[in-house]
C-alpha cells in the first residue's frame, strides 16, 4: 500500500497538476470570491485523482515510445524501471475510485464531470479509441480535459453557473491551451515517427503545427481580454505577453535543432504560465472590488516579472538545461 501511495505521488506529475488546479481555480474566480470550502478541497482531490488515472494509463500504453522519448525521466517509472505494469494498474485501480468518491461527496454535477475526465483519460490512451492517435482530436480532447473539466469543477465548487463570461474565458483558455499542447508533438518527434504516431507535426510539418498554435494564441488572447474586460490597461498587458510567445513562436519555426525548438517551446510556455497569473490575479481582485488601477498595477508586475524571466532565459540559451530527458 505504501508503493501505491508513493506511486500515486509521482504520477501526479505535480507541474501539470498545479496547472489543472490553476484552470480549477479560475473556473472559482470567476464566480466571485474563492472560499475555501470542503467543496473545494473534494474537487481538487477528485481531479488530481483523475489525472492519475490518465497518467497511469497512457505510461502503460506508450511505454515502447517514452522509451525512446523519455528514457531518464524520474515521472515515467515504468521506463526507468521503478514500477512495473501491475504496479501502475494498482494504482490506477486506487485513483479512479478515490476521483470518483470524492466527487460524488462534492454533488452529481461534480461527479458527472468527473466521470467525463475518466473517460477521456482512458479513451485517449487505450484501445479501441486510442485518441492519442487521432492527429486533430487528440490535442482538442486534451485541452477538454486539461482546461474544460478543471474550470468546469472550480465553477461547481464555487457554486456558479456558466454565463457569457464564462463561456468567454473557457474558450480563452481552451485556444491557449492548445498553442501549447500542439507544440507538444515536437518534444516526442522521435519516438512518435519510430510508432507511426500521425502527430500534426509528423502528418502535416513545422509549418502547418505553428500556424495553428499562432492562430491559437491570437484567438486566446482577444478572448482573454474580452473576458476579463475589456480594460485598456489589461489589453496591453495580455499584448505584451501574447507578443513574447509569438516571438518564441517565430523562434521555434526557424529553429534547425531539437534543443533551439525545445528551449523556444519552453520559454513560450512560461510566458504563457504570465498569462494564467495575470488571469487569475485580474479575477481574485475584481471579487474583493479592488480599483481597476490596482488590478492594474498587480498585472503590471507580473509582465515586469515574467519580462525579466524571458529576457534572463533568451539571453543565456546556452546555460538552459533540459530537464525531462533527465
Amino acid at each position: 500500500m505504501t508503493r501505491t501511495a508513493h506511486l500515486f505521488i509521482r504520477m501526479l506529475r505535480w507541474r501539470v497538476a498545479v496547472t489543472l488546479w490553476a484552470f480549477l481555480l479560475l473556473g472559482a474566480a470567476a464566480q466571485g470570491p474563492i472560499r475555501p470550502t470542503v467543496s473545494l478541497l473534494l474537487t481538487a482531490v477528485a481531479l488530481g485523482a483523475s489525472y492519475v488515472v490518465a497518467t497511469t494509463v497512457n505510461d502503460v500504453a506508450d511505454q515502447d515510445i517514452d522509451r525512446i522519448n523519455h528514457p531518464l525521466d524520474a515521472g515515467r517509472p515504468l521506463v526507468t524501471g521503478d514500477a512495473s505494469e501491475r504496479d501502475l494498474w494498482r494504482t490506477n485501480a486506487v485513483a479512479a475510485p478515490v476521483a470518483i468518491i470524492a466527487a460524488a461527496l462534492a454533488g452529481v454535477p461534480t461527479l458527472g464531470l468527473t466521470v467525463a475526465s475518466l473517460a477521456i483519460g482512458y479513451s485517449y490512451s487505450l484501445r479501441p479509441i486510442r485518441l492519442a492517435y487521432r492527429t486533430w482530436a487528440a490535442p482538442a480532447v486534451l485541452a477538454v480535459a486539461y482546461v474544460l473539466v478543471p474550470y468546469g469543477l472550480g465553477m461547481l465548487a464555487a457554486g456558479g453557473r456558466i454565463d457569457t463570461t464564462d463561456g468567454l474565458l473557457a474558450a480563452a483558455l481552451y485556444m491557449l491551451f492548445v498553442a501549447r499542447i500542439n507544440l507538444k508533438d515536437f518534444r516526442d518527434r522521435e519516438g512518435d515517427a519510430a510508432f507511426g504516431k500521425p502527430t500534426l507535426l509528423l502528418a502535416h510539418g513545422k509549418t502547418a503545427t505553428c500556424a495553428v498554435s499562432l492562430v491559437a494564441v491570437l484567438l486566446g488572447c482577444a478572448l482573454l481580454v474580452f473576458a476579463l474586460g475589456p480594460h485598456p490597461g489589461l489589453g496591453v498587458v495580455v499584448a505584451l505577453f501574447a507578443a513574447a510567445i509569438l516571438w518564441m513562436l517565430r523562434v521555434l519555426w526557424h529553429a534547425s535543432d531539437a534543443r533551439s525548438e525545445q528551449i523556444a517551446i519552453g520559454i513560450g510556455a512560461k510566458m504563457g504560465n504570465g498569462l494564467l497569473a495575470c488571469a487569475l490575479a485580474w479575477l481574485l481582485l475584481g471579487s474583493t472590488d479592488a480599483p481597476d488601477g490596482m488590478r492594474v498595477l498587480t498585472l503590471a508586475f507580473l509582465a515586469v516579472l515574467f519580462g525579466t524571466v524571458f529576457r534572463a532565459m533568451t539571453s543565456a540559451r546556452d546555460d538552459i538545461r533540459i530537464a525531462y530527458k533527465g
